[in-house]
C-alpha cells in the first residue's frame, strides 16, 4: 500500500516522502495514529502544494536572515573591562552581554543562538558565530580592552 507520511519515521522516512508499506501497517498503525495518508491523487497533489508553500516560506526566512547577518557582521562590540597583569579578565563576557550589545544594536537574537562555547576571560578580538534561521550563520566581532584607571 502505497502512503505518504505526515512525520518523521525512523526506518521509514521523512515528512513528505511517498512510501510503500503492508497493508496491516498503514490501515492498523500509521493511519490511526495520523502519521501516514493514503497515497491517492488528491493527497499527493495537496503534499506538493505543502512543499511549495514551505519552500517559499524557507526562502524568505532565509533572505531575512541574510538581511540580520549583514547587519551584525558589520557590528563590532567593545567591552571595556578591568583585567590583571596578564591580560586575564576580572569577570567575563557571556552571552548574555553579547545578546545585550546586540539588542542595544536594534539586532534582536536570543542569546542561545550566540555559539560562545564557554565566557571569554581574556584580553583581545574575538570572532563568535551567531546562528540565526534557516541555516545562516554569522560572524560577530568582540573586541575586549583593559580599562583606564
Amino acid at each position: 500500500m502505497d502512503i505518504i507520511l505526515v512525520e518523521n519515521i525512523d526506518g521509514l522516512g521523512n515528512i513528505g516522502d511517498q512510501v510503500s508499506v503492508k497493508a496491516g501497517y498503514a490501515r492498523n498503525y500509521l493511519i490511526p495514529k495520523k502519521l501516514a495518508v493514503v497515497a491517492n491523487t488528491r493527497n499527493i497533489k495537496e503534499m506538493e502544494h505543502q512543499k511549495r508553500q514551505l519552500e517559499r516560506k524557507a526562502q524568505k526566512v532565509m533572505q531575512e536572515s541574510e538581511v540580520i547577518k549583514g547587519r551584525i557582521e558589520a557590528l563590532s562590540c567593545e567591552f571595556a573591562l578591568r583585567a590583571g597583569e596578564e591580560g586575564k579578565l576580572f569577570g567575563s563576557v557571556t552571552t548574555m552581554e553579547l545578546g545585550a550589545k546586540l539588542a542595544d544594536a536594534g539586532i534582536e537574537v536570543d542569546r542561545k543562538k550566540i555559539q560562545l562555547d564557554e565566557p571569554i576571560k581574556n584580553l583581545g578580538d574575538y570572532e563568535v558565530p551567531v546562528k540565526l534561521p534557516g541555516g545562516v550563520v554569522a560572524t560577530l566581532k568582540v573586541s575586549v580592552v583593559a580599562t583606564e584607571e
